[in-house]
């Protein structure tokens, strides 16, 4: 095998199984291995035009009859708090934010078991142990970090330091050439109230400003999965389609 071949990326395709967003329906992905030596050009390229990272694989969906699901990615200069959002951001003006390199603790990893067995109990991820959640963290061959948000107390001392605050969100992010990508994120059930999933996409919005960056991307959006529409809550925004990445026009009712 020559040393350009080793560089490009093969593909395969997966088995189908049920579509977790969709009733009826089938999905197949097709992903490859992100392993070091493959050109970080092209993971770059693969990142930014519609494929998704879980761990060291990158994959698109590739279902036969179904083109439901779409890669959707903010316009950071031109988004524009409104609304709900204003109302989300006053919310959650309490919480600190520090990024974080992608090394998992265990203060992590038991708010991610509080999280996904109470929102996912029935997913895939419900069963993940220490060492899973681990790698999901740690197996990256990008510039991947983490995003920690932690609960001021209102006691707190004006000198405190804000690691011993409790920490109530965590975001899995990867930074590409042109934007942030959000991979994972999870947070305290039991503050539902704060709406930290909707938070964290506009904290991270505004980090991507700071950077001088032009999206965020949201993985991917389908429009008749309950589970999805909060995406489109995020205005403007593009979708990628045959003719590329083009402006979504949101219907009535959408911010």
């Amino acid at each position: 095998m020559t040393k350009h071949a080793r560089r490009f990326p093969e593909f395969y395709i997966t088995a189908p199984q049920p579509c977790p967003y969709l009733p009826n329906r089938r999905e197949r992905k097709l992903f490859t291995h992100l392993v070091p030596g493959k050109s970080s050009a092209i993971i770059d390229n693969l990142l930014t035009n519609g494929f998704r990272r879980s761990q060291n694989i990158a994959y698109i969906p590739y279902c036969e009859n179904c083109s439901a699901c779409v890669s959707v990615r903010i316009v950071v200069d031109q988004f524009e708090r409104k609304r709900t959002n204003k109302r989300i951001w006053k919310r959650n003006h309490d919480l600190y934010v520090e990024r974080v390199s992608a090394i998992p603790t265990a203060e992590q990893y038991a708010l991610f078991s509080d999280y996904v067995g109470t929102r996912h109990a029935d997913g895939g991820m419900a069963d993940m142990s220490a060492l899973d959640y681990s790698m999901m963290v740690r197996d990256s061959v990008i510039d991947t970090f983490l995003s920690e948000y932690r609960q001021r107390p209102e006691d707190a001392a004006p000198d405190a330091d804000p690691q011993d605050w409790p920490l109530v969100a965590v975001a899995l992010c990867d930074r590409l050439s042109d934007g942030l990508s959000l991979v994972y994120s999870f947070f305290d059930p039991e503050l539902s109230w704060r709406s930290l999933g909707n938070f964290i996409i506009l904290e991270h919005i505004e980090q991507a400003r700071r950077e001088g960056l032009p999206y965020v991307y949201l993985g991917y959006w389908i429009k008749d999965s309950p589970k999805m529409a909060y995406k489109t809550r995020f205005q403007p925004q593009e979708h990628l389609t045959a003719r590329g990445w083009v402006l979504y026009e949101p219907e009535d009712g959408e911010e």
